[in-house]
């Protein structure tokens, strides 16, 4: 197998790099603790052209693909896991969705104010009384009324939501799952920004649908795809998200690293202590392992979209290798690394996210091994 990266994915990634440390390092700490969102900093990703990295270039986009669009979240979350998260959610779930789902009419109206960055973009599915089980508990609900569609219901845990002017929504009538694209101006309500645990400065917020009514136009593809809409979402999702835990994880092992070079005890760095060296070979091993899964998963996924063996085991061995590095490197800081005064108690809080969000680790053991048996 070849691993080396095409050229442009390279330069890609370098800029990134370059743009995260000059832009998003310096707003990481407050982010985190105001769980302040940096609107302009969007827009400057938009100006920079990552915001569409999947979408064609005639919507404005770069036309690229899954792998490249997972190592922008990368360098990003290395830097800030929250920023990475909310890229991932507008960038992959809603402008590569609409792409992928959307007619020409809603791709010209909605895709080039996202890619800009000009407009924030947020997917409705989980409900309060649901989670793992998001089909069967959801209950909003869709009408057709007078070539519209009337909207009722409410969503929670949901990503961008209390900043978003773009949302697509996933509602039922009865047995038929539906997708819309329904706008903040239409009466969506978003009272709440849930205060959480990590990701801070990542939004997340309930929504409330009171007769929302919408243009007949706003519905994808047709009455009743949403459940496959639904299903290759998610895959694309997993594959995509798999790589923010590795940004993470990625910087828990430089600052470990960095740490042990340079921290004495009892008259020699902590790096010659031998168990140290174990954490560490771990760490490199779990995370090179990981990064393997994860980019065999995005390539896979463009192609495959339908299968989700892959991109839920990559997000799966991802996510668990982010969190166990994350606190492999707290422990090599000791005290130091509970304290706010370096960033290690953030990457554990951020990291853990990762085995809750875009489906539970367990229920990616499910679809893993369902998808297995069922070949």
């Amino acid at each position: 197998m070849d691993f080396t990266l095409p050229e442009e994915t390279i330069a890609i990634r370098d800029m990134v790099r370059d743009f995260s440390k000059k832009e998003i390092e310096p707003l990481a700490a407050r982010v985190d603790k105001e769980d302040f969102f940096p609107h302009e900093l969007f827009k400057k990703m938009g100006r920079l052209g990552i915001l569409g990295i999947t979408i064609p270039e005639e919507y404005g986009g770069s036309g690229l693909d899954y792998l490249t669009q997972g190592i922008i979240l990368e360098e990003i979350s290395y830097y800030s896991g929250s920023i990475g998260l909310s890229y991932g959610a507008h960038s992959n779930l809603v402008a590569d969705n609409i792409n992928r789902n959307g007619n020409d009419g809603q791709k010209e109206k909605y895709l080039p104010d996202l890619i800009t960055g000009e407009k924030m973009g947020s997917l409705c599915l989980t409900e309060p009384s649901g989670g793992s089980d998001a089909l069967g508990s959801m209950k909003t609900t869709y009408r057709k009324e007078d070539g519209h569609y009337v909207i009722n219901g409410s969503k929670t845990f949901i990503t961008n939501a209390p900043v978003a002017d773009t949302f697509l929504v996933y509602s039922r009538n009865g047995n038929s799952f539906s997708a819309f694209l329904v706008e903040k101006a239409d009466g969506v309500e978003t009272p709440k920004w849930i205060d959480k645990m990590g990701m801070r400065g990542s939004p997340t917020g309930e929504v409330y649908f009171n007769n929302v009514k919408i243009p007949g136009d706003r519905l994808m593809r047709t009455e009743g795809d949403g459940k496959k809409i639904i299903y290759e979402g998610l895959n694309a999702e997993r594959a995509v998200l798999a790589f923010g835990p590795l940004g993470i994880a990625r910087r828990a092992l430089d600052e470990a690293i960095a740490y042990s070079n340079q921290r004495e005890q009892f008259g020699t760095k902590i790096g010659n202590f031998q168990l140290i060296q174990e954490k560490i070979a771990y760490m490199f091993s779990r995370l090179e392992a990981s990064k393997l899964l994860a980019y065999e998963a995005a390539i896979m996924t463009k192609d495959k979209i339908a299968d989700p063996s892959y991109a839920a085991s990559s997000i799966m061995i991802a996510s668990e290798t982010a969190t166990q590095i994350a606190k492999d490197a707290l422990q090599i800081f000791g005290g130091y690394g509970y304290t706010s005064d370096f960033p290690l108690e953030r990457l554990v809080r951020d990291a853990i996210l990762y085995e809750i969000g875009a489906g539970t680790t367990e229920i990616r053991k499910i679809i893993i091994a369902k998808a297995l048996l069922k070949r």
